[in-house]
């Protein structure tokens, strides 16, 4: 019988180049010998190193994919369905291995909330699928608190020459909660208008015209977004709500309320898969949910 477990999902912590070297040449090396498609998907200073030390076999076969992750998952949501999801489904007979690095030094307080619901929903999302999925973590250079919660979103850790379970692992759905935490509040100069399923056509237009400094392609994909939240709130919610805008440096940020409970991101089913076309849209998707309703906010820029 086979004793491989269908998917697993592993926190690798290193101290340095050569920890990091260490525990992913030999992850990916490995994949390769047993011909297993392997995708890398690090900061491009990794990559580097990475190929060095595994030279030739960094190409063998076209088996090893490398991304960089500071681009593909500027937006930590855009990370399974645009990154990890994409990579599985383009081997479907295959297991297949992954390397990633969802947070890096440098990752915005901002963003970081999503960074660990991402890593908490990888758990759900490949539940039953084939592969293995190993999360660096620079122990040197990011703090405790982050660490921490690694141990909380990946069943088993590696740290130096260790590997065990992790007993701090917490349920996904729990940890959602934990990290459903309020938005900093809209600058006092934010657009406001209310929208319901007559003024859709209106809202769109607006957020054309406000956005008006972003590319023409930037400024489309905004529109779709908020579209996309907009109809999830006359669908889902009260059949109404409030959408705001504001600037961030060049940055556009347009914000959704409505008195729903929200959708989760969905990744095989229709439902809740617009969520997941925002994220795939935006640099940036953040969502919270209380008693009185939920919000979300995308952020796009250059």
């Amino acid at each position: 019988m086979n004793s491989v477990a269908p998917f697993a999902h592993e926190a690798l912590f290193y101290q340095g180049e050569d920890e990091f070297l260490a525990g992913t040449a030999r992850f990916v090396a490995d994949g390769v010998s047993r011909g297993e498609p392997v995708l890398v998907a690090v900061p491009e200073a990794r990559i580097v190193l990475l190929r060095e030390r595994l030279g030739d076999q960094a190409d063998q076969a076209d088996q090893v994919h490398f991304i960089d992750m500071t681009e593909a998952g500027r937006n930590p949501g855009r990370i399974i369905p645009g990154v990890l999801m994409a990579f599985s489904a383009s081997a479907p007979q295959s297991r297949v291995r992954m390397v990633g690095e969802p947070v890096w030094p440098g990752r915005s307080e901002l963003e970081y909330p999503a960074c660990v619901q991402h890593e908490a929903l990888i758990n759900t999302a490949f539940e039953g699928r084939r592969g293995t999925l190993l999360c660096t973590y620079d122990a040197a250079s990011l703090p405790d608190h982050v660490l921490e919660d690694a141990m909380r979103t990946h069943p088993v850790i590696i740290d130096g020459s260790k590997r065990f379970a992790s007993e701090w692992y917490t349920d996904p759905a729990r940890l959602a909660d934990i990290y459903n935490v309020p938005l900093p509040p809209p600058p006092s100069s934010a657009e406001q208008h209310n929208f319901s399923v007559g003024t859709l056509a209106h809202m769109r237009k607006v957020v054309t015209a406000y956005a008006n400094w972003l590319r023409r392609e930037q400024v489309d994909d905004l529109v779709l977004a908020v579209n996309e939240l907009a109809t999830n709130s006359i669908l889902h919610a009260s059949g109404r709500g409030v959408l705001r805008m504001w600037r961030e440096g060049d940055t556009a940020v347009c914000e959704v309320s409505d008195s729903g409970k929200g959708l989760p991101p969905s990744f095989t089913g229709l439902s809740g898969f617009g969520i997941v076309m925002v994220n795939l849209l935006c640099d940036l998707v953040r969502t919270h949910t209380s008693h009185s309703g939920t919000t979300v906010r995308v952020y796009l820029g250059p």
